[in-house]
């Protein structure tokens, strides 16, 4: 697997594209077998070393983004077995480029050199050792788990409910005992099948990532940043730090609402709080229970969802809006392609890949999206969000095909949230003809209190899932460790508990398809900060002087232009300079989300004044 073409977020969640390897695949139809390197490389061999991997690239990267397409838009045996075959052949490539293109370390190189080296070297995702046989073993699980995960099932009241069905009747659910049947019933169905697959997939990355110098496929993941590995684990702990202030508060408020609204014997006055309540499947977004939290003598002033329903909104029109919000700011519209290729709701004539994503098909203009998208606000969201992919796709489609990529891929998802954060702003839904008119200053808590509750529980969430990969790859979780560990982590950050107790065999970090899919979560992590760090810049940008979350850039096309600019540079740069581009900041930091949510946060605090905070 590499890090390059697709990108996706489920709703308050985008990974990258499934096949493994494609990297390798593609050097390996265009440049055939790595060349004997030379006994004392030069500048010149890497030139050219550079030169022809990414000639190759650039010719068959086609291919292969279309029978990738083709097994996530149609899962069959046949589109499984074709997946597999390529991924195992193209991993066994990936390694040896990756490790030809360490051979010119020792040189001093121009910077676009240097850079393309670097991140050569780093494209993959799950590397697998050249022991004969280890790649198609990896990709044939990889392929189990992909296929497990999305194609899972679970009866209940005389119906078989596919993911999207649980999740669509999560959202409303006020009854205990079904949110907890549903909760229990995805997680008994999804995953436990796949824990031995997961812990042969570890070894077989682990062997790889070794070959490539690395200690285990955590480090691996870690070294994407521009930075040491170490230090970025420490980046993470200091971000965190600066928010967990803000969910201790929220954690704090919900669950003293989740107690009057249920009872002691359901959820407890003080403690963690219980998983299945908070209308998601993963607790990663709590959006979907602001009936049972909001403030009681204030209101938001419509309801989104109520409101695209009643103008006749369906997922195409949605996905219409969507695009009509990046073209008010200067971004040139889908291409037509567009249109007649993407996949934008659930086919009824196949099994599909129904998580979210976009995709950047031939490098150019063939440009899509896959999903499921249902009418409602999640959905609304989420589309503002993937066409932000697609747009950054296109920005730096001009660069040369080592930098066709995001700044890093907290900044891929980034950018599609700050235009979705923007797109729920009122004045936007009142130019749309969405709501009537702009509510007052009093309509300001009601609606943090709204964005908090699927902004923040994020942050908690996303440290958690790669934290738990990384013990993993280490080997300081086991597999008879597996799912302890990761409630031991939930409790310390998402300071939840399951409904129940857990059954022995429990797999329960599998429900998420970022583990079954072998998508890095770290992304998001870092994307819930860059989010409110771009809007913030944008809003300072536009001159806005009002609170953040009254600030609009719809058809704001000198922000947009700046905005542009930032995404044309791809990877080409250090993500330091690509932010400093837009923002003119040179570091990641968490005080912008701070500064959005002040006004809750104070709030929050006068409401929990009578609770007992404490864990």
């Amino acid at each position: 697997m590499i890090r390059k073409n697709a990108a996706s977020r489920a709703p308050g969640c985008r990974p990258w594209l499934t096949a493994v390897g494609l990297l390798a695949a593609l050097l390996m139809r265009g440049a055939g077998a790595a060349a004997p390197a030379a006994a004392e490389p030069t500048a010149a061999d890497a030139a050219d070393f550079l030169a022809g991997a990414e000639a190759a690239l650039d010719r068959e990267n086609e291919y292969l983004n279309r029978a990738a397409w083709v097994q996530a838009t149609d899962i069959t045996s046949d589109t499984n077995w074709l997946l597999a075959k390529a991924n195992a052949q193209a991993t066994d490539l990936t390694v040896r480029y990756a490790k030809e293109a360490a051979r010119f370390d020792h040189l001093k190189l121009d910077e676009v050199s240097a850079r393309k080296l670097y991140l050569l070297k780093q494209s993959l995702v799950l590397p697998a050792s050249s022991r004969p046989g280890a790649s198609q073993a990896l990709a044939d699980i990889a392929a189990r788990l992909d296929t497990d995960y999305s194609t899972a099932k679970f009866s209940y009241s005389g119906r078989l409910l596919t993911l999207d069905d649980m999740e669509d009747i999560l959202r409303t659910s006020r009854d205990p005992q079904e949110t907890r049947t549903l909760w229990e019933g995805w997680r008994a169905v999804s995953a436990p099948q796949m824990k031995g697959d997961y812990a042969r997939l570890v070894e077989l990355a682990n062997e790889g990532s070794r070959e490539l110098g690395y200690a285990d496929t955590g480090t691996l993941w870690r070294s994407w940043y521009d930075m040491p590995p170490q230090q970025f684990a420490a980046k993470t702990d200091s971000l965190w730090s600066q928010v967990e202030p803000l969910y201790a508060k929220l954690h704090c408020y919900v669950r003293a609402r989740l107690n009057e609204k249920y009872g002691p014997a359901v959820q407890p006055a003080a403690g963690p709080i219980r998983a299945d309540l908070l209308g998601n499947m993963w607790s990663q977004s709590w959006g979907n229970i602001y009936d049972i939290v909001a403030p009681r003598n204030a209101s938001m002033g419509y309801d989104l969802t109520a409101a695209l329903v009643a103008h006749g909104y369906d997922a195409a029109k949605i996905v219409h809006t969507a695009d009509d919000w990046y073209q008010s700011i200067g971004f040139a519209p889908e291409p037509a392609t567009f249109w007649q290729r993407s996949m934008i709701t659930r086919p009824r004539d196949r099994e599909v890949i129904c998580h979210a994503s976009a995709w950047d098909v031939d490098g150019r203009q063939d440009l899509r999206v896959k999903a499921c998208f249902t009418v409602t606000a999640d959905d609304f969201y989420t589309a503002h969000h993937e066409l932000g992919h697609n747009m950054y796709q296109r920005a730096y489609s001009d660069q040369p095909f080592l930098f066709e990529n995001p700044a890093n891929d907290g900044f891929d998802e980034a950018i599609g949230d700050f235009a979705a954060l923007n797109a729920l702003t009122p004045d936007y839904l009142k130019e749309l003809g969405l709501i009537d008119r702009v509510p007052g200053p009093e309509a300001d808590i009601p609606y943090l209190l709204r964005m908090a509750l699927d902004k923040v529980p994020i942050v908690a969430f996303a440290i958690i899932v790669d934290k738990w990969r990384w013990g993993v790859f280490s080997g300081q979780i086991t597999p008879a460790r597996y799912n302890d560990a990761w409630w031991e982590l939930v409790d310390k950050y998402q300071r939840l508990m399951p409904p129940g107790p857990r059954p022995a065999d429990a797999f329960d970090p599998g429900a998420k398809f970022h583990i079954a899919n072998n998508t890095p979560y770290a992304r998001y992590f870092l994307a819930d900060i860059y989010e409110f760090q771009f809007y913030r810049a944008a809003c300072r940008l536009a001159g806005w002087q009002g609170p953040l979350n009254r600030c609009s850039i719809y058809r704001n096309r000198e922000v947009g232009a700046r905005f542009q600019a930032m995404l044309k540079l791809g990877q080409s740069k250090p993500w330091p300079q690509a932010l400093a581009a837009f923002s003119g900041e040179h570091d990641i930091d968490a005080g912008a989300i701070i500064d959005y949510f002040a006004p809750l946060s104070a709030w929050l605090e006068r409401q929990n004044r009578t609770h007992a905070c404490s864990r």
